[in-house]
């Protein structure tokens, strides 16, 4: 708890403050909270002029006055500490996005990306309402309370000592009680997490959902988080019910003490009229702000235990990000010396590959589905670490290389071709800093064979794709995809089965747009359909993660057996 605690101050700090509007908000604040305890010294001045002359239209007036400023420098206040808090939240927002980006893919294929939705909303969120909504009356009620004690001291003391006897009594429960809360609020915000992941996966995927009748499943699994959210709620209002009436109970009792005991002394003559209606108002001002605290305190163990999900994620690695200058990289050989990759002690990938790539070649890789062929595109795009071996660049290890530099090198078409939600223009050119002419945009299209369909769209390259590129059909989406390749330029290209999910039709012109787009360039091609690749200058057959044969479409069919299969299956002799 001490360190969680401990976390969320170091986060606060760590945030970006905007200082000159967060004194002048606490100035203002102050002098607000200031003008607010003179109101029941006028106001017992008034009670005793009242009881002893005329009524007196100056200290009316001066209670207006009072009054008055007291709600400008509120309101001015209020808003100044708002904003302060709406400010820090948006930058711990771009923090956690910036981190998010960068962090490595092992990290995406550990976590839902709902839940990591959640990191970024829900959870700075809970830290947004903490701030904007309970720490600016937290602040003024603090300072209130600490002055009216001060006050009520010098008005009498031993009636302010009657009522600091609730305060020790008020924390023994609440610390036990807070600790319940950061517990409950913790496991609650990783409830609500794993909702959210179940959320992405379904909605993301709601044609499969409904193709294969799942309704009543995922309305199940849906209905199971939303029961446990509910546990956890009712959990959290049990300890709040216990929390405000103790708090509300306390309040109502020291002020039955007082007014009791300050009615005994104004009849005694010790203490006037004004007194006690002083110290009544005192009183209130104490136990609001006490009354207010109680929620406070909820709020700020569940902002607790969002901090800690959040620096979970600051605390990770990210990857290595080189922003100091862009290494020039000229065109070179791609050599894997015996490398080695598994994602886990018991799931071995790669199994000592090694192989060369030479500029301008093209160079494919077949075999069973599960050998290792898409891993090797992984590797080399540096979404992972091979677990041993090499992977170098021109005879420099690949991971020495800075890493932005590396991968603008890179063109990759993948069988899926995802599209962002946007327009056919901002998908071409994705990932670029600026925008290349229209014209260039135009020959990229028609080099890919996709100016043809865009012009008869009613909006042409401002068409929306929607999400994930459903309006536009698999070879559309294809086209779309080696268009933004041709306008990257990269000099390295990776097509991962990029024509075998399309109809014959579509196929000839992704085939043709892909005999483009590699000419000068050092390719790489994961194939099953041999058709493709049977000019490969090397091709490469791996099993089980091994390279198991090596050589031309011709040299294979007659020296490896399973790859002369694959041919004859397909009709390739």
């Amino acid at each position: 708890m001490q360190t969680s605690t401990k976390e969320f101050f170091q986060l606060l700090k760590s945030l970006k403050w905007p200082m000159k509007i967060t004194i002048l908000a606490i100035v203002l604040s102050l002098v607000s909270t200031v003008i607010g305890l003179i109101v029941p010294l006028v106001t017992k001045d008034l009670v005793d002029t009242l009881t002893t002359a005329a009524f007196n239209w100056k200290m009316i007036a001066l209670l207006l006055v009072v009054f008055l400023l007291q709600a400008i420098f509120g309101g001015f206040s209020f808003y100044l500490l708002s904003y302060i808090g709406e400010y820090i939240v948006a930058d711990l927002r771009k923090k956690l996005w910036s981190k998010v980006l960068h962090l490595p893919v092992t990290y995406y294929d550990e976590n839902e990306s709902g839940e990591t939705m959640s990191r970024i909303t829900q959870d700075t969120t809970t830290l947004k309402s903490l701030i904007t909504d309970h720490l600016v009356n937290f602040v003024s009620g603090v300072i209130t309370i600490i002055g009216s004690v001060i006050i009520l001291f010098f008005i009498d003391w031993k009636m302010t000592l009657i009522m600091l006897v609730s305060v020790p009594l008020s924390v023994a429960i609440m610390i036990p009680l807070g600790s319940k809360m950061h517990k409950v609020s913790k496991a609650t915000q990783k409830e609500m997490a794993s909702f959210s992941g179940l959320l992405g996966r379904v909605l993301s995927e709601i044609r499969l959902v409904k193709s294969y009748r799942a309704e009543k499943t995922e309305t199940t699994s849906g209905n199971d988080a939303i029961q446990n959210l509910y546990r956890f709620g009712l959990k959290e209002a049990k300890i709040q019910a216990f929390i405000s009436p103790f708090m509300t109970l306390i309040m109502m009792a020291i002020l039955v003490t007082i007014l009791g005991y300050g009615g005994l002394q104004v009849s005694k003559g010790i203490l006037s009229a004004g007194d006690l209606v002083a110290i009544i108002f005192y009183l209130v001002q104490i136990i609001v702000p006490f009354a207010q605290m109680a929620t406070f305190f909820t709020s700020f163990q569940k902002a607790v235990g969002a901090t800690e999900r959040i620096q979970d994620i600051f605390h990770m690695d990210s990857e290595t990000i080189d922003t100091t200058e862009k290494q020039l990289l000229m065109d070179g050989v791609i050599t894997f010396e015996n490398v080695h990759f598994s994602y886990g002690p018991d799931k071995k990938i790669i199994d000592g590959i090694s192989f060369e790539a030479h500029p301008g070649t093209v160079t494919a890789f077949v075999g069973p589905s599960g050998g290792g062929k898409t891993t090797i595109f992984s590797l080399l795009e540096r979404f992972y670490e091979p677990s041993s071996g090499t992977i170098l660049f021109n005879h420099t290890p690949i991971k020495e290389l800075s890493l932005p530099a590396w991968r603008s090198k890179i063109g990759y078409v993948s069988q899926e071709s995802p599209l962002m939600s946007g327009t056919i223009l901002s998908n071409m050119t994705y990932g670029m800093t600026e925008i290349p002419p229209l014209e260039k945009i135009i020959q990229a299209a028609e080099a890919a064979n996709a100016a043809g369909f865009i012009g008869e769209l009613p909006d042409k390259y401002d068409t929306l794709v929607g999400e994930r590129g459903i309006k536009l059909s698999g070879g559309q989406r294809q086209r779309i995809a080696i268009a933004r390749a041709l306008l990257h330029n990269p000099k390295i290209l990776l097509l991962d089965e990029a024509t075998s999910n399309l109809d014959s039709g579509s196929e000839t012109y992704v085939q043709e747009a892909l005999e483009r787009l590699m000419k000068g360039r050092t390719t790489l091609i994961i194939a099953h359909r041999l058709a493709t690749i049977i000019h490969a200058d090397r091709i490469f057959f791996l099993e089980q993660g091994e390279i198991t044969g090596s050589g031309t479409h011709e040299e294979l069919i007659a020296e490896h057996e399973l790859y002369r299969e694959f041919t004859h299956g397909q009709g390739l002799s």
